[in-house]
């Protein structure tokens, strides 16, 4: 006799009360069909800003930053970031030189942002990468910086002569959660709604494994699970990649 074990799945959807603002840049080598500097701007994990530096221009990419900010925010932003495409052209030329690297396509890239909870708690990020790894990154509360590598040491040494750490700590526990919430404020009908998930499984024989597939929820902190006798099952389970779709939503 065959036995069968009936797993069932569950997916949760709550909304936490936290907000993040993020923003990823990179740089790219020459070599390749692809801009040399791309910026983007999430709120929630949902892009709300793009410039690369094919265009040169920072464009809207959601409807409610697009109704709220005109043309001086725009070029604000739009110099801003032309100026940092520049330094992270001498930032990989640098870098290279430090990897003992003089041809290949290599990335430098940039990410901060800060979280802010519904307790009025508030968490923040600033660090860099170079092809894929880490490279230096801050630590707000002792204002130093960590080095992932030996190449980074010199970085780390040239920014704590500096006050760039205590810069950026202002930045992230002050402007910029200055700027989520306006931006939440902004999109508050968009940001704070809820849409369950679309579910369809998938397996091809019956010996091969169950591939679930949720789509179309927000916000992005949908928990989805596997139960068994009403007990989550974590065993092989593989948790796939989160991604966003073009409206917004996201697939897992």
């Amino acid at each position: 006799m065959r036995s069968v074990v009936l797993l069932l799945l569950g997916a949760q959807l709550a909304y936490a009360g936290t907000h993040s603002l993020k923003y990823a840049y990179t740089g790219v080598s020459r070599g390749i069909d692809f801009p040399e500097f791309t910026a983007v701007g999430m709120v929630d994990d949902g892009q709300f800003m793009y410039f690369d530096s094919n265009s040169m221009k920072a464009v809207p990419k959601t409807e409610w930053i697009r109704q709220n900010e005109g043309a001086e925010y725009w070029d604000r932003q739009t110099q801003g970031l032309i100026g940092t495409h520049q330094t992270f052209k001498n930032n990989i030329q640098i870098a290279m030189e430090r990897f003992n690297q003089s041809k290949g396509v290599h990335t430098f890239q940039k990410m901060y942002g800060c979280e802010l909870n519904d307790d009025g708690t508030t968490q923040g990020f600033y660090q860099y990468g170079y092809d894929g790894a880490d490279f230096v990154s801050l630590d707000k509360n002792t204002l130093t910086w960590t080095a992932a590598n030996p190449q980074a040491v010199i970085t780390k040494h040239k920014w704590e002569a500096t006050a760039f750490a205590a810069t950026e700590k202002v930045y992230l526990e002050n402007t910029c959660v200055e700027w989520l919430k306006k931006y939440v404020a902004y999109g508050k009908d968009t940001l704070e709604r809820k849409v369950s998930p679309q579910v369809s499984l998938l397996q091809k024989t019956p010996s091969s494994p169950v591939t679930c597939h949720a789509t179309s929820f927000y916000p992005s902190g949908v928990k989805i699970s596997w139960q068994k006798n009403g007990q989550d099952h974590d065993e092989d389970v593989d948790l796939g990649e989160l991604l966003s779709n073009e409206d917004g939503t996201f697939q897992k």
